[in-house]
């Protein structure tokens, strides 16, 4: 059958083409030290399991709403509220098949041929394939390690067209970890103003800041911007339901009509007893975000001392989600395991993963070439023994 043009073109998740690799040396009984993958190893909570076995008894099995249930769409009014002071009504909720499908809808929504969409990198893998699905042209901003890999608002100006429809921001980031300083989104937040710029600011870490930083949304920086920016967020990270799928987006209500009117087409709704377990994780109890977190700090201390350790690689300090993003060029062209020469962050990943077992993302797919992302949502044996093959890898 003939293909379309636009899924010719469309290329796989390197993340999950990662992650592939990897699950298949381990089926042929390789032992693969995997940290490829953005998800927590937790289990989901118990509390939030049990909420949905509760919907299951309570037979709530059948269609929702296109855009969520009042109940879960209401929780997150009141989570917004609780949390950044922010105030949404219902009617502003739309609750997706998780954040990348939430991303989807409002690209769909606000986009299409002949737009421009404006990308900090390095960026979130999908962020420009969602982008091109619509039409539209991904401008692709490089940041610096020197900056944090922050956008500035001088960066944000100059790239502005009469094109431009969009900005995408994530913070904190995937894959550097970056979290923006309170500062710099204030002064993105004034040129988003200036220029009447829309601004998809994607927030799924939210929850995971160390070393003191604070979080600030981005729509909360004034109703001139909070009336620009479609908040994208959900329970995937946060509270270990990366497999439930709900994410959601809260934005002016004509978008967001535009994009309840979409997902009825599209999907009909999110999982039921996905949106009842999200209820009870918002609403719930909430010290299993902490104990999470410690962990993750844990890890975090742990694989950046390592990291600082190994000569030659070198990266800024994450300070929020779960990822360590290092620079590794300076191996390129030099005798690495089993005598093998790489000249790019691809290469060295498909090396590191056939040589050393250790699975890493390359950098090429998040438009930041040399460099390498290493998840440690993992435990730190895995962590351990995966960082003391990274270092016989690199050793040669």
């Amino acid at each position: 059958m003939r293909l379309s043009n636009t899924v010719k073109t469309l290329k796989p998740s390197a993340t999950i083409a990662a992650a592939t690799k990897a699950k298949e040396l381990k089926a042929q009984g390789v032992k693969v030290y995997e940290f490829t993958l953005g998800e927590p190893d937790f289990t989901t909570p118990e509390h939030i399991c049990e909420a949905a076995r509760q919907a299951i008894a309570d037979g709530e099995t059948h269609y929702t709403p296109a855009a969520g249930i009042p109940k879960l769409k209401q929780a997150i009014c009141d989570n917004y509220q609780r949390e950044y002071g922010l105030s949404y009504e219902p009617s502003q909720v739309v609750v997706s098949n998780g954040a990348k499908h939430s991303i989807h809808n409002v690209l769909t929504a606000l986009c299409g041929p002949g737009d421009e969409v404006i990308i900090p990198t390095p960026y979130w893998v999908s962020y420009s394939a969602l982008v091109e699905l619509t039409g539209a042209t991904p401008v692709l901003v490089p940041t610096t390690q020197e900056s944090g890999f922050c956008l500035s608002a001088e960066q944000f100006e100059n790239a502005i067209t009469e094109k431009t429809r969009l900005l995408m921001l994530n913070n904190p980031c995937n894959p550097t970890g970056a979290a923006y300083p309170v500062a710099t989104l204030e002064a993105l937040a004034k040129v988003a103003v200036e220029k009447q710029i829309p601004v998809l600011s994607d927030e799924i870490y939210e929850k995971l800041i160390y070393d003191g930083a604070e979080f600030r949304s981005f729509a909360s920086f004034g109703e001139e911007v909070k009336d620009l920016t479609i908040i994208v967020s959900g329970v995937s990270k946060a509270y270990a339901m990366t497999g439930w799928r709900i994410g959601w987006t809260l934005a002016p209500v004509d978008v967001t009509k535009a994009m309840s009117n979409l997902q009825s087409q599209q999907t009909s709704n999110p999982c039921s007893i996905s949106q009842f377990a999200a209820v009870e994780a918002l609403n719930g109890p909430q010290e299993c975000i902490g104990e999470m977190l410690e962990k993750f700090k844990e890890r975090r201390k742990y694989v950046l001392d390592r990291l600082n350790k190994i000569p030659g690689l070198s990266f800024a300090t994450p300070g929020g989600a779960f990822y360590a993003f290092f620079d590794v060029s300076s191996y390129f062209g030099k005798p690495l395991l089993g005598g093998v020469t790489v000249d790019n962050a691809t290469d060295f990943c498909t090396a590191l993963l056939e040589q050393a077992q250790v699975g890493l993302v390359t950098g090429d797919a998040f438009g930041a070439p040399g460099y390498v992302r290493l998840s440690f949502a993992t435990d730190l044996e895995t962590l351990e023994q995966g960082l003391n093959q990274l270092e016989k890898f690199l050793k040669g």
